[in-house]
């Protein structure tokens, strides 16, 4: 392939960022970071204050659907 046939679409075909084509559940994801805040709330004994600002901080990032 000689560069005067190497555009930008064939360049980002090859080294582009890939399309995300599927949608996250919402239930799936807000179940996933739920389980995530669980972990970092069992981290309380050990990290205190800074493992709940962590939990709730997760927690914040659940959708409402």
């Amino acid at each position: 392939m000689s560069d005067a046939l190497f555009n930008k679409e064939d360049f980002d075909n090859i080294f582009g960022t890939p399309e995300v084509r599927i949608k996250p559940d919402p239930l799936v994801r807000n179940a996933v970071l739920e389980e995530v805040a669980l972990e970092f709330d069992a981290m309380r004994i050990a990290f205190g204050d800074t493992a709940h600002s962590f939990a709730q901080y997760v927690r914040e990032m659940k959708s409402e659907e």
